[in-house]
Parts: structure tokens; sequence; C-alpha cells
């Protein structure tokens, strides 16, 4: 192919051009069309109707001796679209919702006197809501074409003054990023408007135009700006600094599921790439996940200088016909867990008798692969977190955030985790990025707080930080942070025992300046307990970081629960942090947002030293009571409605339906939290009858 995809142009040997020797640039469309192949729109924020299906453009040129560029602004491409002129391909564009630009090499004598240029959608994929235009032609190739002026940056630590790893993004004033001309390093990861810097130095030329170069380092970082016009008589020299604005003292920034194409196949960062990406955004933590390998970024990160900024964890991301899971910590060399064992059971067993896995997570379980959709209705209660085939449910941790693979209800894995715990399977909550690529889904951006020693990054203890895993002593942050404390002592994965006829809870809302909350949920066994708005404009009075800070007096339930704190706000349009469009909507509508997660604080009210899972509470009810569902009704009065979900589902395992009329007469006769708590059960359970019917249940 000859598209640019990067901008990865040789530089060196290119003289600064005079005005009047700058190549020529003529527009070809100027406008940028709503396209889309027959079908419903993809999203609602795109008209009902799209301007057309693709670009079919004819022009007159005069035939080119020698390279010359075409670029083309694109905008929300998913599936595969291509570009050709007269006949020629040129390549696709990028598969990138990000506004950009892309150039294309048109290679010589294919201009002609009378052209004609189509960029459409490839055959076979669903209909993609897209904005192409703005295409022009650049008689020049584009190591020319590309820079009318030249940038340095420099970006260094507030703190301490010294160079710091980075990701630069260059923006138009429009929000369009621009291909960049810059010259291929090891230290630097580049695609469009994006530039990830090991030493926070880049020299790069841009095409005329007025833009903002942004520097930031993820979630802990604040984020700095310097504006640019191009051109100008001199290189553009911008000094900034960016400093560690929302600190985590005793918490381990981890991404536990990354890729790289080098080793899965897909996406578009090289391992290479991939370890400029991690230092970039400030990770501490990184464990490979690439598809059905084990691969070590310790040797590579060593090489290139890199090391002392973060720790690698060798993993594997499992993938099966039936689901896809993160194994991890592994040794080099080692045995690689099956992938092609066919049933839950063999595949975790397999994946716990590993030689030195601690970890088995379950990754993006409502998304489709494979023609399996683990948590879909067809094979999953979503009210009581009950597999409905008897699936093993043999991991210890699940993705309730993957930044990659996000959800039109960007809180039903969330909701999803804390069935589980209900349901007594201890399970971890992740957040992780799941990330293929350099720009598109970026390392990072959803990632895992977990509870130990972060003092030295290139030295993170693993066994303890597994350890801290495993027992659920982590925060999962996607653009902020809730983290949860008891009676000024019990965090997330602690048992806190509830001594008194009151517990003290403390939420603190944490994020940089860039990002912002609007609402505090607090969550007990799944139920919602406290929502409380956040002015997400004012942090007066408050430290570097904080957002909100809210602190009550919960009265002693009247039986263990789990307690989750979670903060959301708006997402980010801007393409230095942009949140991502759902992965497979089941919607055209999306109200993008930012969250975070706290892990559950068990609350200790039995006294018996552990955190009692409703499902237990409802055996024990439902044992006690035999055949007598009015006296199970009666003695679920003092229990929360996720208890008395886990005894309709015990009852029917055991003894027989709740949904006719006369079992309905006596539930329904008992206490709101006992018609709450079958209701919904019953309600899940008809969701599955309903997917089942259907042709492709799991679709």
């Amino acid at each position: 192919m000859h598209r640019l995809i990067v901008g990865l142009v040789l530089i060196a040997s290119v003289p600064r051009l005079s005005a009047d020797e700058r190549p020529t640039r003529r527009e070809i469309e100027p406008r940028v069309r709503h396209l889309r192949i027959d079908g419903p729109r993809e999203w609602s924020s795109f008209p009902e109707q799209p301007e057309a299906a693709s670009i079919d453009i004819e022009f007159d040129a005069a035939p080119n001796s020698g390279p010359v560029t075409l670029l083309v602004r694109q905008e929300d491409v998913k599936e595969r679209w291509t570009a050709t002129l007269n006949e020629q391909p040129l390549g696709d564009l990028v598969r990138d919702e990000n506004p950009q630009i892309v150039a294309f090499d048109v290679p010589e004598n294919v201009l002609r006197e009378s052209n004609r240029l189509r960029i459409e959608q490839r055959p076979g994929g669903p209909p993609d809501d897209v904005r192409i235009g703005e295409i022009a032609l650049v008689d020049a190739p584009q190591d020319v074409a590309l820079e009318a002026g030249r940038v340095d940056v420099r970006v260094v630590d507030a703190a301490t003054g010294a160079p710091i790893p980075c990701r630069l993004t260059i923006l138009r004033d429009d929000g369009v990023l621009p291909t960049v001309a810059i010259a291929p390093e090891r230290r630097l990861a580049i695609r469009a408007g994006t530039i990830y810097t090991l030493d926070g130095q880049a020299s790069f030329g841009l095409p005329e135009g007025t833009y903002t170069v942004y520097a930031g380092r993820g979630f802990e970082y604040s984020l700095a700006s310097a504006r640019a016009t191009i051109p100008g008589d001199d290189v553009k020299s911008l000094a900034l600094e960016i400093r560690r604005e929302t600190p985590m003292p005793g918490y381990v920034a981890c991404d536990p599921h990354i890729h790289t194409l080098t080793h899965s196949g897909h996406g578009d960062a090289t391992a290479e790439e991939r370890i400029v990406t991690i230092a970039g955004e400030g990770l501490e933590l990184a464990v490979a996940t690439d598809h059905n390998v084990a691969i070590d970024y310790g040797p590579l990160a060593l090489l290139l200088g890199a090391r002392g900024h973060f720790t690698p964890v060798i993993g594997d991301e499992v993938t099966t016909r039936i689901g896809h899971f993160n194994a991890f910590p592994m040794f080099p060399g080692q045995r690689l867990p099956d992938h092609e064992r066919g049933s839950w059971e063999d595949i975790l067993n397999d994946i716990h008798t590993t030689p030195g896995v601690r970890i088995a997570i379950l990754n993006h379980a409502r998304d489709l692969h494979s023609d399996v959709r683990p948590f879909g209705p067809a094979r999953f209660n979503s009210v009581v977190g009950e597999q409905q085939d008897g699936w093993a449910m043999r991991f210890n941790a699940m993705e309730i955030l993957n930044s990659s693979a996000t959800q039109s209800d960007p809180l039903q894995l969330t909701r999803d985790w804390m069935a589980l715990l209900n349901r007594g399977r201890r399970v971890t909550p992740v957040g992780s990025s799941d990330s293929h690529d350099v720009l598109r889904h970026f390392v990072g951006q959803g990632r895992t707080y977990i509870r130990v020693d972060d003092s030295r990054p290139g030295r993170i203890d693993v066994d303890a930080a597994m350890k801290s895993f495993e027992a659920g002593r982590v925060l999962v942050s996607y653009g902020l942070i809730a983290e949860l404390v008891l009676d000024g002592a019990h965090h997330a994965g602690d048992i806190a025992p509830a001594a008194g006829d009151t517990v003290d809870v403390e939420v603190r809302v944490l994020g940089p300046h860039w990002t912002s909350a609007t609402l505090l949920r607090v969550y007990a066994n799944g139920l919602l307990i406290r929502e409380t708005p956040i002015d997400g404009g004012t942090r007066e009075g408050l430290a570097e970081g904080v957002i909100a800070i809210d602190r009550w007096t919960l009265a002693r339930p009247a039986h263990d629960v789990h307690l989750v704190a979670v903060a959301t706000g708006p997402g980010i349009d801007e393409s230095w942090w942009r949140t991502a469009k759902p992965y497979q909507p089941v919607s055209p509508d999306w109200e993008p947002m930012v969250l975070g997660v706290s892990g559950a604080v068990w609350l200790d009210v039995d006294g018996d030293g552990s955190g009692t899972p409703a499902h237990t509470y409802a055996g024990r009810l439902v044992e006690d009571c035999g055949e007598d569902l009015g006296r199970l009704a009666e003695a679920l009065a003092g229990y929360d409605a996720a208890v008395a979900a886990q005894a309709a589902l015990q009852w029917e395992r055991r003894i027989g339906p709740l949904q006719s009329p006369a079992a309905r007469a006596v539930w329904q006769a008992g206490a709101e939290s006992v018609r709450e708590g079958f209701e919904a059960y019953l309600a899940a359970q008809r969701e599955t009858e309903i997917a089942r019917q259907q042709g492709s249940p799991d679709r």
C-alpha cells in the first residue's frame, strides 16, 4: 500500500522552502460529507439519511511525472474504507474514530487529464457512519507536502525539571489530527497528530495552519499545552511542564490487558512502540497479553532505556472459542494453557495449573467473539450472577471496564460483577485498555490501581502485587478514581467489622484537572443506597487531584454486605484522551462517560470474621424453610433484595417454579425487598428464555 499511516517521513535531507517554493495545494472536495452504505444508521449523532454511500469525484489535472500527495480528512471510521484513483488502489483509510488527516502517495503517471477518485466501504461489513472530505492534491511527495514549518518540543517534569516520557497530541483549531512529518526513531511512537516520546523531546514538521500542542502522561498527570502557527520564519520551540496532579501513593498503575501487532498479528502497535507508549502513559505494571503467546517486555524495555519506568509481567490472553481469559504471571519459556479446550472447566483448570499463574481474568464478557457472548442473557442471569449452562466460573477477576470495548451501558459489567459477588464468587474487578494500537485505543486508558508499594516503578514487587490483586485490593479507573474507606481504616478488599450501630463512610473522587465527575453512587450488595450529585466545576478547598469528598454515616445493616462506590462524569471528546464509542453497540444512542469504581469492602455484621455473600444467607433460609414458600417469604423480610433474589434462584433450583399463580400470591404478599428480589430474578430468567428462543441467541 502507498498510504502513509503515521507520518514516518525521512526529513533530514529536506531543505526549508521559501513561500514561493512551497508546493501547490489544489482542493478536490473541500466539503466534509456524511457517508453510509444502505442500512440503519450506526449512531444517532449522525443524520438519519447520509449524503451518499461513497465519495465518487471526477476532476481534471495535469499528468504527474513524479509522486504527489493526496490528503483526505476522515472521522469515525470503524470499518474498512478504500481509496482508488483512476482504478489504482491507493490504500485504506485508518480504522480510527478520531478526526484526522491521512496522506496517500500518488505514484508518477497515475494522474491524467481526466481523473476519478473513489472512496468507499469494502463489502461485507455493517453500515459505518463516517465523515470524509477536505480532499486535496499537493504537487509534491509527502516529505515536502506535509512540512510547511517545524516544531521542536521539550517536556519536563515540573517537580524535577528532568525530561519525562509523555504523549504529545497536535490538534488543528477544528480538533483534527494532522499527519506529521517526522523521522522515525526507536524512542518515538508516531501516529496522526500523536507522538509518544521516551525522553520528552520531539522535532516534527506540520502543514500550514494553527495548532495546539498538548503534553500529557496518562491519568495521574496534568495536561500542558502551547500554540504554534505554521509557517513561520523560525522553528517553533515549545517548552512544556507536566506534573503528577493525581498522585496515587501506595497504589501501582497497572494495565493487565496489552497487545502488540508484532505478537498478536492485528492492531498497529509494534513491540518497540508498545514499550514507548507504556512509559508515555505513566503505567507502572504492564502485563503483556498477546493472543495465545507469552511475551516478556523486559529485554526490549531494557534495550530502549525504558526499564526503569515500569515493571513488565508476562501473561497470555488465552483466546478460546468460548471466551477470552487473561492469565498471569508466567515464566519465560514455560508451557501455555491450551486454548483449544472446549469447556470453561478444562480451560480454567489448565490456566490455574500453569506454573506461576495466579490471576485468571474473564475478558469483555458482554462482547460477541466466535459467536459466543459469555454474559449475554442467553447464558447469564445478571441479577443473581448465575451461568445458565453450568459453565465453571473459576476465574478470579473480570473486566468491568475495557476502554477498547466499552458498552452502550457503561455500568452493565459493574452490575454483573456485583451480582457475582452476591452469588458467592470472590472476583476482583478489573479496568484495562485491551490496546492493540498506538492512537485509536491507547494503552492505559482503562487501568487498575493495585494497593502495593509504588515507590520504584521499575522494581515493583510482582508477588506482593498479585496477592493484592487476588484479594481485591484494587481501584478501577477510566478517567476517575472512587476510593471507598469504612471507619477510616478499611479499604477495597478488606473486611470491616461492624462493631457499632453505625459505620463511618468516606468516598474520595479523584482525577486530574482535565476530567470531571458529576455523580457518585454507593451500592450495598449491588443495590443503590446513596446517590450524590457532584459539582464537577469546583474543587475549592480540596487538595490537588481531589474532585470531591463525601462523608456520611451508614446505619448498621441487618446482615453482611459488600459496599462499592462508583463515580461518573462526562466523557472526553478531544483526541488527547477521547473516550471511545461502544465497541459492539446495542443502541445508536450513546452518552460518553468517564468512571471510577472502587473494589468491594465487605462489612462483617454477623461477626464471623468474613464477608458472607447473599447466596449463602439465601441457601440457609431455603434449607430451613423446606417447601414452605410462605415461611421463606416471612424469613426473607429481614434481608435485602439481593438475598431475596438468591433465594428465588435456589428455590427454583431445589423445589419448583415461582411463576404459577399460587406461588406468586405467596411471595407477592411478602415484604417489599422480597417482591423486588423475586421480580428481578424472574425478569432476568424471562430474558434468558426469550434469547434462547431466537435462532442465534448470543447475537
